[in-house]
């Protein structure tokens, strides 16, 4: 699809990759459907990008909580009066550190925003985009949806769902005007690595690519509709290798596991014995 024909609606809109990603569809003469849960910081995203010169007629925003169905009911609603064709579900949590350091409340949340969410979102809106010529579904997830590294078990399994969901609705969808299609970035330099990823980063020398990256290859992703991509070496090679034979990998995250904060409940030296 021509990026100036494309009417998109964009989750996650104020985070790191999203505003990169708004700039970017902005400029290549596309209509944005700006989403997240503030109010307040959306309506100062769209006066900020209407400053920095883009078309004001070509920027609306609609704040949803997506982890609530009338909003996402709400959202879907607006998408559809204002007819978008290509819908990025860029919207997600963090989750970082050893299983037994999460709480169920992370656990749900996480679930919630990154597989749940986009699954519910895009039921809702499948009737509006089956009826156009021409529509696109793409999943922003990660190259942990195709990797599991050691401290990322939650965030991984919300990433390894919405790939295998993103693939498998590709395939329902085949003969549909629908594309589906898997954005899987590696670890992007935004403010949602906290100082504990940073350090896990430098530690076990993982490359960071500025969200501008992610948002060219958005754009990539809407003129030429492969069903999926991942960025960066070796993260790349990493996950078609680790999708033939994920037990070679096994033995590679040393480094990764004795990276991770010391658990809180690792065994200590034993007390000497009396004597």
């Amino acid at each position: 699809m021509n990026p100036a024909h494309a009417r998109v609606l964009l989750t996650g809109a104020t985070g790191g990759i999203g505003q990169a990603s708004a700039r970017a569809l902005l400029r290549a003469g596309a209509a944005v459907l700006l989403s997240g849960r503030s109010h307040e910081r959306l309506d100062a995203l769209s006066r900020r990008l209407v400053t920095e010169g883009f078309d004001a007629t070509r920027i609306r925003w609609t704040a949803a909580d997506l982890g609530h169905a009338q909003d996402t009911r709400a959202l879907a609603s607006e998408a559809t009066r204002l007819c978008c064709n290509v819908v990025i579900h860029n919207a997600g949590l963090p989750a970082f550190g050893r299983l037994e350091q999460l709480s169920d409340d992370t656990l749900e949340a996480v679930l919630q925003t990154n597989l749940l969410a986009p699954m519910r979102l895009t039921r809702a809106l499948l009737p509006h985009l089956q009826q156009l010529t021409d529509a696109q579904l793409i999943f922003v997830g990660s190259a942990l949806g195709a990797i599991g590294l050691p401290g990322f078990s939650v965030y991984s399994a919300g990433k390894f769902g919405l790939r295998g969901f993103a693939q498998a609705l590709r395939r329902e969808l085949q003969d549909s005007t629908v594309q589906v299609q898997y954005l899987g970035p590696r670890s992007t330099d935004t403010g949602f690595n906290d100082p504990q990823v940073q350090a896990y980063n430098r530690a076990t020398g993982t490359a960071q690519d500025p969200p501008t990256a992610v948002a060219d290859a958005l754009l990539a992703l809407i003129r030429h509709p492969v069903g999926e991509r991942f960025l960066g070496f070796p993260e790349k090679f990493a996950a078609r290798l680790n999708g033939l034979a994920p037990e070679w990998l096994d033995g590679s995250f040393r480094r990764h596991r004795e990276s991770l904060p010391p658990s809180p409940s690792a065994p200590t030296a034993p007390p000497p014995l009396l004597r």
